[in-house]
C-alpha cells in the first residue's frame, strides 16, 4: 500500500470514528468530558506513532548495540514481537556521524504473537523455563546474537543453531561467573533477565553499550549482594516402612 492510499484509509477511519461517536453522544450519551473529535484525531495520532515505529530504519555506531535493545523495547510496548532480526553493514550513509567510518543497520519484522508464545518458543530452543516476560527478552537476546553472528561470519545461521550456542557461549558462561554464594538468590533465567536489563539501563545512561561483564559486575555489587536469600523449603519427610 502506498503512502497516500494509507494516508487516505486513516483519514477515513478518523471521520467514521468520530460519526460514530458523535451518534453515540446524541443517542446513549458518552461519559462527561469525553470529546468524540478529539478521540479521533488522537486515534490517527496514535496510528502514526505507531506506523513510524514499526517502519523507521536505524542506524548506529558497532559501540552502540545497547540501541538494539531499545527499538526491541518500544515495539514491545506496542505489543508486537519481533519476527526476525538482523544487523547489516551501512557504508557511506549520507546522515553518519562525522568521524565514523561505518555504521551498522537494524532490520526487523514486527509480528503479533498470542499469550504464552514466548515461554512456549524458549523452551523448545533451549529447554529453559521462565515467566512469559523474562522469555521475550531472552528470545530478544537470542536475536541480537544471531545477528551479531550472521554479520561477522557473513552467513545465514538457524534459529537453533544461534539458539545452542548463546545457551553455551553467552547463558552459561555469565551464570558461571556469579559467585556460588550469591547464585541461588534467583533462579538462573530471572538472574540473566536481571543483568540484561542492568546492562541496558546503564548503556542507556552512559550512551554506550557498557558489555556484559562490566553490567554484572556492578549488578553483583549494588543489586544481587543486597536481595535477601530465599527461604529454604524444608525436604519432605518420607513415609515411614510398613
Amino acid at each position: 500500500m502506498s503512502d497516500g492510499m494509507r494516508a487516505y484509509d486513516v483519514e477515513l477511519a478518523r471521520l467514521n470514528m468520530a460519526g460514530e461517536l458523535m451518534d453515540l453522544a446524541a443517542g446513549p450519551g458518552l461519559p462527561d468530558g469525553f470529546d468524540p473529535l478529539a478521540v479521533a484525531e488522537e486515534m490517527e495520532v496514535r496510528y502514526h506513532r505507531l506506523w513510524h515505529e514499526l517502519t523507521r530504519d536505524e542506524v548506529f555506531g558497532p559501540e552502540e548495540q545497547y540501541r538494539v535493545q531499545t527499538r526491541i523495547k518500544a515495539l514491545n510496548d506496542f505489543g508486537f514481537d519481533v519476527e526476525e532480526l538482523d544487523l547489516v553493514t551501512a557504508d557511506d550513509l549520507p546522515n553518519r556521524v562525522p568521524g565514523r567510518r561505518e555504521g551498522l543497520r537494524l532490520v526487523m519484522r514486527p509480528k503479533v504473537v498470542e499469550a504464552g508464545h514466548h515461554k512456549r518458543r524458549l523452551h523448545q530452543l533451549t529447554g529453559l523455563d521462565a515467566e512469559e516476560n523474562q522469555s521475550r527478552q531472552l528470545l530478544n537476546d537470542i536475536r541480537r546474537f544471531k545477528a551479531r553472528l550472521e554479520l561477522a561470519e557473513g552467513r545465514p545461521l538457524p534459529e537453533g543453531a544461534a539458539a545452542h550456542r548463546w545457551l553455551h557461549e553467552i547463558y552459561a558462561p555469565l551464570l558461571d561467573a556469579v559467585p556460588e554464594d550469591l547464585r541461588g538468590k534467583l533462579d538462573d533465567p530471572e538472574l540473566y533477565f536481571q543483568v540484561l536489563e542492568h546492562r541496558w539501563y546503564l548503556s542507556e545512561a552512559q550512551g554506550r553499550d557498557v558489555g556484559t561483564a562490566a553490567a554484572l559486575s556492578d549488578y553483583i555489587d549494588k543489586v544481587l549482594r543486597r536481595l535477601p536469600d530465599r527461604p529454604v523449603i524444608p525436604a519432605e519427610e518420607p513415609w515411614p516402612e510398613p
